[in-house]
């Protein structure tokens, strides 16, 4: 197997770079797998890595926090069966776009979307504080040809490029992964309304599409294969148990003190015309906002880091947080035949590394069916977002992490 054996106590620790561990895969950048800058997204080595070198054969792998939904697209290269599923539904817009085999798309396409007269305005009080009025005219044009007059061909290409330009075309930072009206994106809608925007909006959008299939084609060159798959959005991951058993789970569970992912895709899910309540919904059910019930956690390292902990919210995200994670982690296993394979990083709670993959280890191992047998530390070598020395919306100093856990849990 790739990697180096670290000096010190823990022999079960090797270091890799997992973007050079798999030759399958070009780039993380490469196809499908950049298609949408989707918050905390998998590069697709991760789980090219475990398939590479764990799965055989009629094999079935499964995410229950899919996200993006980069598991998926890995499986299909390798020719594995797999199942996905997240609270956003997103998910299946994205899985939808990358099924899709690439065609000649209408020429006139564009010139379509200019003509189109009626509007598409999304359920939500504060459109106009995320776009101008003049941005909201262009945009609700373009989304309801979108909505209402696309083939389904021509939606699926639509989709990312509309999705997109209605960030670029906002008060929305994008390069920041929350929702966030920066100086940034003020100055940049101050500029874009001095300009020709609506032409260079429709520029715009058939440069994206010509990306789109680009991204269509490189994809196919790796030759996915048909396989059986299920993909479910806007899934309680909480309360839903699977159906049937699976071989390998892989997934990255929600980061500590990073899971607003509802409140992150609002914009793009109120133009694909989602409705408020439901929207309000969803976020309810992301870790930090719900009631968790309690479960006893068998991990000396987690009770030493919660003494720690002396602010009394903070303690409650950190308790909420491993009581999500590890309920979901034990009630899923149940049907998970072969390995699980978690990948986290040591985030923070006030400048303290949370050891995240040591109290999963843990308390996975001290329920009798799973023995660790190897974890994975990958450096983290690039980001989709950009560095900055401070965090944009807290002031406070900003500690990314620089590495990565994937653990390897075998069942007994």
């Amino acid at each position: 197997m790739p990697g180096k054996l670290l000096t010190g106590s823990n022999t079960l620790e090797h270091e890799i770079l997992l973007r050079k561990a798999v030759l399958k895969i070009p780039s993380s950048n490469f196809g499908v797998f950049s298609l949408y800058k989707y918050p905390a997204k998998f590069i697709p080595q991760v789980p090219a890595f475990v398939m590479e070198n764990y799965a055989k054969k009629g094999m079935k792998v499964f995410d229950p926090f899919a996200g993006f939904g980069t598991v998926g697209y890995t499986a299909k290269v390798y020719g594995l069966d797999y199942e996905l599923w997240d609270l956003n539904p997103l998910l299946e817009y994205f899985h939808s776009i990358c099924e899709t085999q690439p065609k000649p798309l209408d020429k006139n396409l564009i010139d379509k979307i200019k003509a189109h007269s009626q509007e598409f305005i999304p359920d939500w009080s504060n459109l106009e504080y995320w776009h101008p009025e003049e941005f909201i005219s262009l945009l609700s044009k373009a989304w309801s040809f979108y909505h209402y007059s696309a083939d389904e061909y021509s939606k699926k290409l639509l989709l990312v490029p509309l999705l997109k330009l209605t960030k670029y075309f906002s008060y929305a930072d994008e390069k920041v992964h929350k929702l966030y009206k920066s100086r940034y994106a003020r100055e940049k809608v101050e500029k874009l309304l001095k300009e020709d925007y609506k032409a260079l909006f429709y520029s715009l959008l058939e440069k994206e599409l010509g990306n789109l299939e680009q991204k269509l084609k490189e994809y196919q060159s790796l030759n996915p294969k048909k396989v059986n798959c299920k993909v479910k959005a806007s899934v309680d991951v909480l309360e839903e148990d699977l159906e049937e058993p699976v071989n390998i789970l892989i997934t990255s569970p929600p980061y500590l003190q990073a899971q607003e992912y509802i409140r992150t895709t609002k914009l793009e899910l109120f133009w694909l015309g989602f409705k408020k309540d439901y929207i309000r919904s969803l976020a309810k059910k992301e870790i930090p906002y719900r009631d968790v019930p309690k479960i006893e956690i068998l991990s000396n390292t987690y009770h030493t880091y919660r003494t720690l902990i002396e602010e009394k919210h903070l303690l409650e995200l950190y308790d909420n947080y491993f009581f999500a994670i590890l309920s979901v982690f034990e009630r899923l296993s149940e049907k998970v035949l072969d390995y699980m394979f978690i990948f986290v990083g040591p985030a923070k709670i006030r400048g303290q590394k949370i050891p995240i993959h040591q109290i999963v280890i843990e308390h996975m191992e001290s329920k009798g069916n799973w023995v660790h047998e190897k974890t994975y530390i990958d450096r983290i070598v690039s980001r989709v977002m950009f560095s900055t020395g401070r965090n944009p919306a807290t002031g406070i100093e900003d500690q990314r992490m620089d590495k990565e856990y994937l653990v390897i849990l075998k069942r007994r």
